[in-house]
């Protein structure tokens, strides 16, 4: 049994347009849709999974999607504020110009010793593409991304809180992260061996205006434990911290507990089993609607009631 996180598993965010989130992530970012399914808690919600080839933990990215019930939300302090991949230097260019021929502004930045490239999604949510040379994980090479500029996976989990210490204790305390370094009000940790996908920055800033949850902001971020047994094992020791802990849900392709930090931004526990293929061919992820059991009985009025996905090409990403 490993109980030590290792890094990020996934993030998930809330969309407006399930067509034009699906543009914007595998038309224009070339990352694979690895799953179409739906919220296991309600299935009137598209649940759409992005990352690598084979969907691999600390490369997925989930939106969720209410038809005509998420009211648009504000990012802000309380919440994860920057969706943040991290790519090869000699990428840079080749990204600022893809950006720029779709009309999409984005600036560059410098953090750590890192170059930045920042803009939005067609939600608005931040997103960033960060130079890492150290990151060898192999992107997704197929969506017309030449490989050597692929995005590779998650970076880094940016949350912006008012008031740092208890969200920081969380992270070194129960949670087995690091503390790297420090750069101004930006702290950064690090889980596992480190590295891309593996890294949390904590923003602290007590003038920053509350988030609000709605369309266009992240919902929660998840990190990844090897196996169910590391997860019990890490539930004990929130529980015993005084955090109120979910029972573990079954998600299907991972097992998942949910908890708030004192800021108030929910946080996830997945385990890296099972994985996307357990209920299509590797080959064929995210090409149909997937539904738990549960839900089967059910699948013609929740497909009737879903907004049909076509592939990118009319959308943004085109």
């Amino acid at each position: 049994m490993n109980a030590s996180l290792s890094g990020l598993h996934h993030v998930t965010a809330i969309a407006s347009d399930p067509q034009a989130n699906h543009d914007f992530y595998t038309g224009l970012l070339g990352l694979r849709l690895v799953k179409k399914t739906v919220n296991f808690d309600d299935p009137s919600a598209y649940h759409l999974y992005y990352g690598d080839g084979s969907g691999s933990p600390g490369t997925i990215l989930t939106f969720f999607y209410w038809p005509g019930q998420a009211a648009r939300g504000r990012v802000g302090a309380g919440q994860m504020t920057a969706i943040s991949f991290s790519v090869a230097p000699a990428a840079l260019d080749y990204w600022a110009d893809r950006l720029a021929a779709r009309g999409i502004a984005a600036e560059r930045r410098t953090r750590f010793g890192e170059v930045v490239i920042a803009f939005a999604d067609s939600d608005g949510i931040p997103v960033e593409l960060v130079a890492d040379a150290a990151d060898r994980r192999a992107g997704w090479a197929q969506a017309g991304i030449p490989a050597e500029y692929a995005i590779r996976g998650l970076h880094t989990a940016q949350l912006t809180v008012r008031a740092a210490a208890t969200t920081e204790e969380l992270l070194v305390r129960e949670m087995d992260f690091r503390l790297v370094r420090r750069e101004g009000n930006r702290a950064r940790f690090e889980a596992g061996p480190g590295g891309s996908g593996r890294y949390v920055d904590v923003i602290a800033d007590a003038a920053a205006r509350p988030g609000a949850g709605g369309s266009g902001t992240v919902h929660h971020v998840a990190f990844r434990v090897a196996d169910d047994a590391g997860e019990l094992a890490l539930h004990s020791r929130l529980a015993l911290a005084g955090y109120h802990v979910s029972g573990v849900r079954d998600r299907n392709y991972f097992r998942s507990i949910y908890y708030r930090e004192r800021n108030g931004i929910l946080f996830e526990i997945a385990t890296d089993v099972p994985g996307f293929a357990v209920d299509e061919p590797a080959a064929e992820l995210g090409t149909a609607l997937k539904l738990p059991a549960q839900f089967e009985p059910h699948r013609a009025e929740i497909e009737a009631a879903l907004p049909e996905i076509h592939p990118a090409g009319q959308g943004v990403g085109g």
